[in-house]
């Protein structure tokens, strides 16, 4: 492979052959170390056990378990976690609608210092004055109308009911008067939205314990498959988006059913882009780089165990060594600069 020279300037020969064979032949041992590395992990992914493997979605969660070369998939959580969520979602569903052509100047209102001047600028990309938000916007106010006509037909508990119809009436009357007025503005929309806090924190309130239940219902179970010699050292990787994977619900309520000596290192919390097609996988893969390195670390830097906890976990290996030469630019004889 020849990975030096390739972007030089028109007239500049570049490093002789001579260094150019040597710098490659040097970058041969990182490319060598990559393959086995990857040839171990791939060999790993088929050992790893006991593990479970949570992938987030709107039903509370695809959990799968990996023992003796067997895996089991469910969805543990009752149908009342997405039938509470789905309802408190009607503001965010109007919000996602007409959000492009709000006006992008921030309200001068308390709490008004708590929003991204340039975020809300983003967001409110058109022009306030067009309407092309009236078409999606009763599209969507005919799917809340048939959700509220029949609301009762779901058997809700009393008090989810009963906070789910303020939340779809009060939905419906202010998507009514936006369309009879043919305007949209931020002042009535948060009118609207904080009269339902109360009830949207109902909703939540059933949605998590429908959700608590039916993950400790599993967890149990599992627990008692894999017995009492195997739990202990149970693996357990979380995947989902950004914005749910710091407290990620489904996280919370399994690390009470871990052994305590090992949750932290072993409950992963592992954030992506998108839900991947093969959550599994993913989680596999992503478990057989920390465990390989964790047994990695602590034989190729035995004796330093900064060192060690670097390369056994999330952080870089070379974040304390940038760290302390971005704290002192001088140190050794390398040239530096500072940022432009």
């Amino acid at each position: 492979m020849t990975l030096l020279g390739s972007a030089r300037a028109s007239g500049d020969p570049g490093p002789p052959a001579q260094q150019l064979r040597a710098r490659n032949a040097i970058f041969a041992i990182d490319t060598d170390t990559r393959a086995h590395y990857d040839a171990l992990r791939a060999e790993l992914i088929r050992h790893l056990a006991p593990v479970i493997v949570v992938q987030n979605d709107y039903r509370g969660g695809r959990y799968t378990l990996v023992h003796n070369a067997e895996h089991e998939s469910v969805h543990p959580v009752s149908d009342v976690f997405e039938l509470a969520k789905s309802i408190a979602h009607a503001p965010l569903g109007i919000h996602s609608i007409i959000a492009p052509y709000l006006n992008p100047r921030i309200p001068d209102r308390p709490g008004s210092a708590r929003r991204d001047p340039h975020d809300l600028a983003m967001v409110a990309f058109k022009d306030p004055g067009t309407t092309g938000w009236q078409a999606p916007l009763q599209s969507f106010a005919d799917t809340l109308a048939t959700a509220r006509r029949q609301l009762g037909d779901a058997h809700l508990a009393p008090e989810l009911a009963a906070a789910s119809t303020r939340i779809l009436d009060r939905s419906l009357a202010f998507v009514d008067a936006c369309l009879r007025r043919r305007s949209v503005d931020t002042t009535s929309f948060e009118s609207y939205t904080s009269r339902l806090t109360d009830d949207i924190g109902t909703n939540i309130q059933h949605a998590a314990q429908a959700q608590i239940e039916g993950v400790e219902a599993l967890l149990t179970r599992w627990r008692e498959r894999v017995g009492p010699a195997d739990w202990p050292g149970l693996y357990v990787v979380v995947l989902s988006i950004w914005t749910t994977s710091a407290l990620n619900q489904n996280s919370i309520i399994i690390r009470r059913f871990m052994d305590p000596a090992t949750a932290d290192s072993h409950l992963i919390d592992l954030p992506t882009a998108q839900p991947p097609t093969d959550p599994v996988f993913v989680a596999l893969d992503n478990l057989a780089r920390i465990v390989q390195d964790n047994v990695a670390a602590e034989a190729v830097f035995p004796a330093d165990h900064t060192l060690a906890n670097a390369l056994k976990g999330p952080e870089d290996l070379m974040a304390q060594a940038i760290l302390s030469r971005l704290a002192c630019p001088h140190r050794g004889n390398t040239t530096t600069s500072t940022p432009r």
